[in-house]
Formats: C-alpha cells, sequence, structure tokens
C-alpha cells in the first residue's frame, strides 16, 4: 500500500546519506521541463508522463484507410554480415526516437543509426567500440547546452554509452571516450531529465548478488550523482519489511523496465520496481519485501523517497511491475487530479493520485489462499482495487467453465489439452494469486495452474493515454504458468540466470525443471504438421482495453490478434505479445504486440479496428508517431529485422 515518511532517507548521494527529505522540489533546471515540439517523438515514450500521445491529426479515423508503407529500412546483421561482431544479430523489441526530424534508434547489435526520418536514408551510423554489443530497447536524446551539443545516449551491457547526436562520434568529457562505467547492465533506456541520466538495471535471477539500485549519473561527465536503495538498508524507509537479514546482498528488486517517468511539475521520478529473486521461492525473504513490486516516487534531481505503493506483497509468482505508471490528470467530482494509471503483470489496474500514492477508488486487502511449501513465508492478504473492480487479463479457472473446446479450435487440440490436464494429475486454481504447491519426488503429479502467467497481464509495453480525455490503452494477455515447487534436483536448469543461485526449491513440472511451461498444447493440422502451441483456456487470449481513468471503468475492449492455424471462422483468439499501443490525437490507436505478423489501427473511441498491415514479421516494439522534414505524418515500428514507416499516400 502507499506509504510516506521522514526516517532516513533510502538515497546515496556521492557517497554522503542525506538525512531529511525534502517536502517540495524547485527546479533550478530549466532543461527538464522544455515542452516536446508537435512533430517529435524524444522519448521512449514520447514524453516523460509517458504518455505516448501525439497531438498530430493529419492521419486520423476519416482517411487511416489510405495508409501505406513509405519507406522501410534493415536493422539486422544477416548471415554473412560481421559474423564476428559483438553484441546480438538486431534489436527487434527497439523503439526509435524522432527529434526535429531525425530518427535515432539501436540497430544490428553493436551500432547506433539516425536516419532522415521521412525517408529513411542514412545520416551517419556509428558502431559501438569493441567488444561491445548493445540489447538496448532505444536510445535518449539530451539537448545540450550553452557549452555542449545535443547526445544521445544508448545502454550497453555495464556500459553507458554518450554520442554527438550531429555526427555519432564519442561525445567529448563523457566517461573515457564517450563510454562512463555503471556496473550493472540494464537493456531499458536511459531517461534523460535536465542533465540527468537516471538508469534501472537487469540484475538476473540470482537470490544473493548484485543490488537493483536505481541511479542516476551526469549526462555530460558520465559522474555518478545519486542512488536509490531499492531493498532498504537498516534505518531506511522500508527496511522491516524484511524479516531475518533477509535483506542482506538481495538481487532482484530492480527496474528491470525499459523506461521510467517523470511529473515535471512536482520534480517526482515515478520507478516500477520488479520483485525479489527468486521469483517462486521466498524462503530466505521472509516479509512483504518493499520496495519489490512497488510504485516508487522519488525527488528526481536527489533521488529522495516521496511515497511506494506496493502492488504485491512478498512475490512468488514473478509477478514484476515490467512498465512505469503513465502519468494522465482526471477529473473528480470538479476538480481536476493529479493521477497516474498502473498495470503489470498481476492484470490489475491501480489508479493513484499521483502527488500522494492514495488509491483514487479505493484498494482493499483482501485474504489470498496460502501455501504449503517448506520455509516459505506467505502474506495472508493481497491489496485489489475497488475500481477498476475486475482485472484486465484472466486470473482464474473453472474447468466448466473455461476448458477449451473443439469449437473454439480444434478437436486434436482440444484433446491435447485433455491429455495434458491428465498427464499433470489436474490443475489447481484457487482463483488471484493461487500459491504454487510442492511436489515430493516419487509422488504422484498434481499441478498448479497459474494466471495470469509472467508473461501476462501488461507486459513491458505498458500503458498508452489520450491526456485530453483521460482514457488509458493497454494491451493485455492471457498467459498462464503451471506446475510446482520441488527440491531443486542437482544439474536441473531452473531457469535462465539460475545457476549458482543457494535457494533449495524452485519450480518445476511433469514437463521437467524451469518456469516456463504452461497450460498451452500444439495444435497439429491434418497432415501432422505442428503449427505452433495455443492455450488450453478458452479465447479470447489477448485483447486491447481502454479505461476511463476520470471512472476506472471499462470504456471499451476488443479482441487483438488472430491464430492463422485456425479455420478462418475461429480466427479471432487474441494473440499473445508484450509490447504496447500508441495513440493520436487524430483517435486511433496503433499497435503491433501480437505474433500474427500484423500492425493495426484502432478507433480510440469505439475499439473498432480500421486498419491493418501485413508484415513478413511480428512487431514486437511500441509504434511511434511524428513530423517529417517533408511535413507528412509518420507511424513507424520495428517489425523484427526490419524498421517500418507508414505514411498516406
Amino acid at each position: 500500500m502507499s506509504r510516506n515518511s521522514s526516517t532516513r532517507s533510502n538515497v546515496q548521494r556521492v557517497s554522503c546519506y542525506l538525512v531529511s527529505i525534502a517536502a517540495s522540489v524547485t527546479m533550478s533546471v530549466a532543461t527538464a521541463q522544455v515542452p516536446v515540439a508537435p512533430g517529435d517523438w524524444p522519448l521512449y515514450s514520447r514524453d516523460l508522463a509517458g504518455t505516448r500521445f501525439s497531438p498530430l491529426t493529419e492521419i486520423n479515423t476519416r482517411n487511416v484507410g489510405e495508409l501505406a508503407e513509405a519507406w522501410s529500412v534493415p536493422v539486422a546483421r544477416v548471415a554473412t554480415d560481421d559474423d564476428d561482431a559483438p553484441g546480438p544479430s538486431g534489436n527487434p523489441l527497439a523503439t526509435p526516437i524522432v527529434v526535429g526530424g531525425i530518427m535515432y534508434l539501436p540497430v544490428r547489435g553493436h551500432e547506433v543509426l539516425a536516419l532522415d526520418a521521412a525517408t529513411g536514408e542514412e545520416i551517419w551510423r556509428s558502431a559501438l567500440p569493441a567488444p561491445l554489443g548493445t540489447e538496448a530497447r532505444g536510445v535518449a536524446y539530451w539537448p545540450g547546452d550553452d557549452e555542449l551539443g545535443a547526445r544521445i545516449l544508448v545502454m550497453a551491457g555495464p556500459t553507458l554509452i554518450a554520442l554527438e547526436a550531429e555526427s555519432g562520434a564519442p561525445a567529448r568529457g563523457f566517461g573515457r571516450d564517450g563510454v562512463a562505467q555503471v556496473t550493472v547492465p540494464w537493456r531499458g533506456v536511459p531517461l534523460v531529465y535536465g542533465d540527468l541520466a537516471i538508469l534501472g538495471t537487469r540484475t538476473g535471477e540470482m537470490n544473493r548478488g548484485m543490488p537493483g539500485d536505481t541511479r542516476a549519473f551526469d549526462v555530460r561527465t558520465g559522474e555518478l550523482v545519486w542512488t536509490f536503495h531499492t531493498v532498504p538498508l537498516p534505518g531506511e524507509v522500508g527496511h522491516e519489511t524484511w524479516l531475518d537479514d533477509g535483506w542482506r546482498n538481495r538481487s532482484g528488486v530492480n527496474v528491470w523496465a525499459y523506461y521510467m517517468t517523470v511529473d515535471a511539475a512536482r520534480g517526482v521520478l515515478y520507478m516500477p520496481v520488479s520483485s525479489a529473486a527468486g521469483n517462486y521461492w521466498g524462503g530466505d525473504r521472509h516479509g512483504a519485501n518493499l520496495f519489490s513490486n512497488s510504485i516508487v516516487a522519488v525527488d528526481v534531481m536527489t533521488g529522495e523517497y516521496r511515497w511506494h505503493f506496493q502492488t504485491v506483497h512478498h512475490d512468488l509468482w514473478d509477478f514484476d511491475l515490467p512498465n512505469p505508471p503513465v502519468l494522465v490528470d482526471i477529473e473528480r467530482s470538479g476538480r481536476t487530479v493529479p493521477a497516474l494509471t498502473s498495470v503489470g503483470k498481476t492484470a490489475w489496474v491501480f489508479i493513484l493520485n499521483r502527488e500522494t500514492g492514495e488509491p483514487i477508488f479505493g484498494v482493499e486487502e483482501r485474504p489470498v489462499p496460502l501455501g504449503s511449501v517448506p520455509d516459505e513465508w506467505y502474506s495472508p492478504t493481497q491489496p485489489f482495487p475497488v475500481q477498476p473492480a475486475e482485472p484486465v487479463s484472466r486470473v482464474a479457472f473453472d474447468r466448466e467453465l473455461d476448458m477449451v473446446r473443439p469449437e473454439d479450435t480444434t478437436p486434436q487440440h482440444a484433446a491435447a489439452c485433455e491429455a495434458l490436464w491428465e498427464r499433470s494429475g489436474g490443475f489447481i486454481n484457487v482463483g488471484p494469486y493461487t500459491p504454487f504447491g510442492f511436489h515430493e519426488e516419487g509422488t504422484p503429479a498434481r499441478s498448479t495452474l497459474q494466471l495470469p502467467g509472467a508473461g501476462g497481464g501488461v507486459n513491458w509495453g505498458g500503458v498508452a493515454a489520450d491526456p485530453t480525455r483521460g482514457l488509458v490503452f493497454m494491451h493485455a494477455n492471457d498467459s498462464s504458468l503451471v506446475g510446482w515447487i520441488e527440491n531443486k534436483r542437482p544439474g536441473e536448469n531452473y531457469g535462465n540466470g539460475t545457476a549458482g543461485s543457494t535457494i533449495p526449491y524452485d519450480r518445476g513440472s511433469v514437463d521437467g525443471a524451469g518456469p516456463y511451461f504452461s497450460f498451452s498444447a500444439p495444435l497439429i493440422n491434418e497432415d501432422g504438421e505442428q503449427l505452433g502451441s495455443l492455450p488450453c483456456y478458452r479465447p479470447p487470449w489477448s485483447r486491447l482495453v481502454a479505461i476511463d481513468a476520470n471512472s476506472g471503468e471499462v470504456a471499451w475492449e476488443t479482441t487483438l490478434g488472430i491464430s492463422e492455424g485456425l479455420p478462418p471462422e475461429r480466427q479471432l483468439t487474441g494473440s499473445i505479445g508484450s509490447a504496447g499501443p500508441s495513440v493520436t490525437a487524430g483517435g486511433l490507436v496503433f499497435v503491433g504486440a501480437t505474433r500474427d505478423r500484423r500492425f493495426r489501427a484502432f478507433d480510440a473511441s469505439t475499439g473498432e479496428q480500421i486498419w491493418e498491415a501485413a508484415l513478413g514479421e511480428n512487431v514486437n516494439a511500441n509504434p511511434i508517431i511524428y513530423l517529417g522534414n517533408d511535413g507528412r505524418q509518420y507511424v513507424a515500428a520495428v517489425a523484427g529485422d526490419t524498421l517500418v514507416a507508414f505514411a498516406l499516400r
């Protein structure tokens, strides 16, 4: 829940602890509040509030049917190119930025590219210093000042790189030859605010290891400015929620989300902090475990604690906050309320006052089921929003009502689901926050069904908003996880990044060790060809949802995506993905985020799909909307190995 405090600060500022927390902030950096030019898309989610809202109206509900591909550029290495180059072959989840008609983005796993945003013509290409590669989801832009020119910043593992925006050359005076060592890696996009670059971390899945602290660096020099302890140290706010020294050397509890948001008028940074490691067993971290699974508000210039709101107590489901809250003012009883909307993997939507962290429509602590895993600590309650009263994804399962049927998919797929049920000893699900059961080796299988799974709810794509109407838009998934908790068996793989973990218990299932098995079964055609895997619960499995933040009510929802392997009359099932939508003043919501290689536009008022483009690859990245130097409006997104831009014919 939310909490304000004036006890010892959680901030380390260049090795000196601050003792008091400021009650208010006066901005001293003028560049921090520079408004976004209407045709620009200068941040990952366009503005500091994270709205992904473009005020452009040339493309609108009346003419979007005339939208066509304007240009495309390959952004990944092919087999014959740079076979010994560092990094991955590409950055398929990256979202570009556009400033003054120039587009910037990471490409080919080890380069940053600047393009003419109207034509796709290359302006410059900068290779990262060997042996650095990048998995970054985008780049950041600093506009410069009276002494220094504009800069492009990009993460490359545990390093922060600064380039001259004009040429792509290493930024003079930053780190060593444009490279600053930041110790902990991150795949996200630096949040540039004033002269700060604020970073999250990617700590991995080890229960003891690298701290997940959020840090701010000087964008001119690369030097550390402040650190916020996401696992509170003794005497700091929230430390009491770690019992039996579970806080010591605790890893996880990090902002792995790819961006953060800021209320520039109030000087407040909002951090979406993820769960503590390990993900599914917390017997070595008894307690509620702040600031895991929390929205944490801090002074953006100093990192000093303001308030927090914990969305999950003592997470045992990997229910991270994979995206930050979107900031949008709402109207309540004739007055304007500064609000934020947050929804993550749990699929519960929290609408809070962003000044205080207090729920606007109320939140109730409700009892949840407890488990019986050895040495585990279970929170007796979890927070549930009063409004919206229902989650945006499936959180419970009733076999009689929800089991997939032959008429939903195919007889073959439905039979395969029944076989999985029997082989798994059935699945236990008693509603939200069903804990995984414990399985002793050699005993009959009895499995747990978790809904949503760790990829479900609203994932890293996050939430978009139309601030003129108080509407928020999200792509919500009905994913799942299945299995149990077991004694770890030597030599087994319990998930990426878990090798060497000291926890004695972890996830397993009838299909083996590890947390990645879901309640799904193969779809096989009449020729015996496997066409993929589909969920074993009834569709739809994915939807685009609009919520009116003024009332907390769902404005509309519509199924998002198709399953092409099914008969045509059954294909509108929804298609699970992780990316999110963007919205325009022209009344449109643009979204990829599905596995059917489609890019779509919806009417923002009704949810009606009014345009789509079939592409060669999936758009598993957030789209952008901008104005080219030719005066035309464009919509662009990365689709696998290709960056594609659309404009009116």
